[in-house]
């Protein structure tokens, strides 16, 4: 009662600067309003989600969404995009954070099954939503005159974005619950292998969209290499950061929170600069460091103390920026898009579970995981938005109602099965997970 009472309080004093807050008010003191609100306010409320037994992520966002501008207006525009400052240093974070519980050595013998489940589930979800897509093109808010070769390459193009999961949240809610077991590594293992395999298609699609839709000539090919430098020059790239981090690591080791934050921010600000993708390159960093440093473990331990803050803004943010003007206006065609998703995904990971050899209690409640949308799902349909104008913007309206709702539900869902996996807090004990899926007795490390 004390956390609901203090965030009250907080809620009616900041409503009530904001209400009578001078209308020249300095952008450093509304950004700094922003964030301290954002701090305490989104932190109070994700406690609350903890204690009724939902993600605090969640908390994070739906904090957001009622105190930002699209309901009380608490947090106006201006300071909702003052939030997003955190963003770039958000993502290289949390990616980090995944990038060190992929230990290979670990890993290795479940890697082949790992790989076949997320391979098989994309396949199944392609030849279930890419027949769907097209049969019921006529009816869909986008650009329901194509026929012919056009309407099938929108299909597939179409089918890629629907598909497409969230690294950002699966990682964040797998480092917010602090948990971990063979259920948050193979979620961790299939969003991540299934993302680079959508991001390929997805240039692919695009590239027969342009032939088809007449935007392209036969052996344009600047978009396939423009995507493939962003993903694999990113690799590279986050994999020699990594290797020069690790190097500090073995030979200083001093001051590693300062450290990290300075190689998250060189992650965030100079990756794009030199169009590389902060996910994949803070990723393949913190692989690199988990997999040949002793120090992993001291790294993980600094990295998650540290993350809250990083995560409390950068999710208050997000849900600050759930579109609700877009979800009313196609919110019944994305409601029924979102279902038929949801189930495609569940009977994909069924067979795939089965098809793959993963034991059926942890393969089977993998689908949990891969609900949310987020970043790379609304990037795509902003490279298509800007493409191509005419229809684009409908697929994005489109897309943005179904990232809406399923940011929303699926943090709430993958905590559920994380929870039933018994795998919550499973980082404070430090205990390392067998190749048998089983948590071994003795902890590396206590808090």
């Amino acid at each position: 009662m004390r956390r609901v009472f203090a965030l009250i309080v907080t809620v009616g004093v900041v409503s009530l600067v904001v209400s009578r807050g001078s209308p020249d008010l300095s952008a450093a003191r509304a950004t700094g309003l922003a964030l301290g609100f954002a701090l305490i306010a989104a932190a109070l409320t994700g406690a609350f989600f903890e204690k009724i037994h939902l993600p605090r992520v969640s908390g994070y966002l739906i904090f957001g969404l009622l105190c930002g501008p699209y309901l009380g207006n608490i947090i106006t525009r201006p300071m909702a995009r003052d939030l997003q400052i955190v963003n770039g240093l958000a993502i290289a974070l949390i990616a980090l954070i995944a990038g060190l519980e992929l230990n290979y050595a670990r890993l290795k013998p479940r890697l082949a099954s790992m790989t076949k489940l997320g391979v098989v589930t994309l396949l199944l979800l392609y030849a279930t939503l890419g027949p769907l897509t097209w049969l019921s093109w006529p009816v869909l808010p986008i650009a329901p005159e194509a026929t012919g070769a056009a309407r099938l390459a929108l299909s597939i193009l179409l089918t890629t974005i629907i598909v497409s999961f969230s690294p950002t949240v699966t990682i964040a809610v797998i480092a917010d619950t602090r948990a971990r077991g063979p259920l948050a590594e193979t979620v961790l293992a299939t969003v991540v292998i299934a993302d680079l395999v959508l991001i390929i298609v997805f240039t692919v699609a695009m590239q027969m969209v342009r032939w088809a839709t007449g935007a392209s000539v036969p052996g344009d090919v600047s978009l396939l290499v423009r995507l493939s430098w962003e993903i694999f020059g990113s690799l590279a790239f986050g994999a020699l950061l990594g290797a020069l981090f690790a190097i500090y690591l073995r030979l200083i080791g001093r001051e590693i929170t300062i450290a990290l934050l300075g190689l998250c921010v060189v992650l965030s600000e100079l990756g794009p600069l030199l169009h590389f993708e902060p996910l994949l390159a803070a990723l393949a960093a913190g692989l690199v460091v988990e997999n040949i440093t002793p120090s992993g473990d001291q790294l993980k331990e600094a990295v998650e103390r540290g993350a809250l803050p990083v995560l409390v803004v950068f999710f208050a943010a997000a849900g600050t920026s759930l579109q609700l003007d877009a979800l009313a206006i196609v919110g019944l065609t994305a409601a029924a898009v979102s279902a038929v998703r949801l189930i495609a995904i569940r009977g994909a990971v069924a067979v795939g579970t089965r098809v793959s050899g993963v034991p059926r209690e942890i393969g089977d409640p993998v689908w949990m995981g891969l609900v949310s949308q987020a970043g790379v799902t609304l990037g795509l349909t902003i490279l298509v938005a800007s493409e191509f104008p005419t229809w684009g913007a409908n697929v994005q309206s489109l897309m943005v109602a179904l990232i809406a709702l399923h940011e929303l539900v699926g943090p709430v869902i993958f905590r559920a099965a994380l929870a039933r996996a018994g795998e919550i807090g499973k980082m404070d004990e430090g205990a390392p997970v067998s190749e048998q899926g089983e948590l071994d007795a003795e902890p590396l490390h206590a808090d």
